[in-house]
C-alpha cells in the first residue's frame, strides 16, 4: 500500500513485444527522493518512462503515479504535472522560436505555441529561467543556443505547470564537460531550492550523479540488479553484473567513478 508520501510506484511491471522489455519491476518514489535510473543500452530505462508517462501500456503489472492508477485516470491531465526533457523534444522546436516562448508553451503542453502570451507568464518564464542561470537567454532564438542552455530551458518549460515530478533523460548526453557540469550545477541548484519536487535522472554515466541525488535504479534486460539508497544500491558488484563485465565503483569528494581494474 502506498503511503502519503509515495509520488510514483509499480509494481509487477512487465511489457512484452515478442520478448520481455521489462519484466517484472518493482520500485518506489518517496517524497524527498531524488532517483537515478543506470543501465546499459537495452536494459529499459527508456521503455520504463515511456510506460510511466502514458505512452507504453503495460502488458500486466501495475503503475500509480500522483496516487492515480494508469488505465483508471484520464493520463493526458496527469502528463501536466510530469515533466520529462528529453532530447526528442528539443528536436521539435522551431529554430526561430525566441527562447522565453520556449518556457511559456510549457504551460499549455504545446511545442511551438502560437496562442497569445500574457506578460504575467513571460515573467514567470523569466524566472524561472533565472533559477537554472538561463535567463540571460530570454530574447535568443532557440537556434542560437547551446545544448546545455536548451536542456535548461526545457526543464524551465516543464516547470511552466504545477510540476509534481521531473524527468531528465539522458540529458547531457552531447554536451562536452564544461557544458555537462554547468548543466549539473543547475540541477543541483534546484534540487536544493525545491527539495519537495522529485527528480529522476536517466543516465548510462555515474560521473553524471550528484551530490542531489539519493536513490538508484539500476537495470539489465528489463529486470531490476538494484533499487534503493546509494550505499546498498551503487556498489561495484551491482554494476558489474549490470554491464556484464568486472567493475570499480569509487567515490572521492561526492562524485562517483567507474572504472575497468587491470
Amino acid at each position: 500500500m502506498d503511503s502519503d508520501q509515495t509520488i510514483l510506484s509499480v509494481e509487477g511491471l512487465t511489457i512484452e513485444r515478442d520478448k520481455y522489455i521489462l519484466n517484472k519491476i518493482d520500485w518506489t518514489v518517496q517524497r524527498g527522493e531524488n532517483w537515478v535510473i543506470l543501465g546499459p543500452n537495452g536494459s529499459g530505462k527508456t521503455s520504463l518512462l515511456k510506460s510511466l508517462v502514458g505512452y507504453f501500456p503495460p502488458t500486466t503489472g501495475t503503475i500509480r503515479v500522483l496516487k492515480k492508477t494508469y488505465g483508471q485516470h484520464n493520463w493526458n491531465n496527469l502528463r501536466l504535472k510530469i515533466g520529462l526533457v528529453s532530447n526528442s523534444l528539443q528536436q521539435r522546436i522551431e529554430d526561430t522560436e525566441p527562447a522565453v516562448d520556449v518556457v511559456v508553451s510549457g504551460k499549455y503542453a504545446q511545442v511551438n505555441y502560437w496562442g497569445r502570451i500574457f506578460k504575467k507568464d513571460r515573467q514567470k518564464a523569466i524566472n524561472l529561467m533565472a533559477q537554472l542561470s538561463c535567463e540571460y537567454l530570454h530574447d535568443k532564438t532557440w537556434l542560437t543556443c547551446s545544448q546545455g542552455e536548451k536542456q535548461r530551458l526545457l526543464i524551465a518549460r516543464a516547470m511552466m505547470t504545477n510540476l509534481e515530478i521531473l524527468i531528465l533523460d539522458e540529458p547531457c548526453a552531447g554536451l562536452d564537460p564544461i557544458a555537462r557540469e554547468r548543466f549539473l550545477d543547475s540541477v543541483d541548484s534546484l534540487a536544493k531550492n525545491q527539495p519537495e519536487l522529485p527528480i529522476i535522472l536517466v543516465t548510462h554515466h555515474v560521473e553524471e550523479i550528484t551530490p542531489s541525488f539519493s536513490h538508484a535504479l539500476i537495470l539489465k534486460d528489463g529486470s531490476v540488479i538494484s533499487n534503493g539508497p546509494f550505499a546498498r544500491s551503487l556498489s561495484s558488484k551491482n554494476f558489474s553484473e549490470a554491464f556484464s563485465t568486472p567493475l570499480r565503483l569509487r567515490r572521492t569528494g561526492g562524485r562517483f567513478q567507474l572504472s575497468i581494474p587491470k
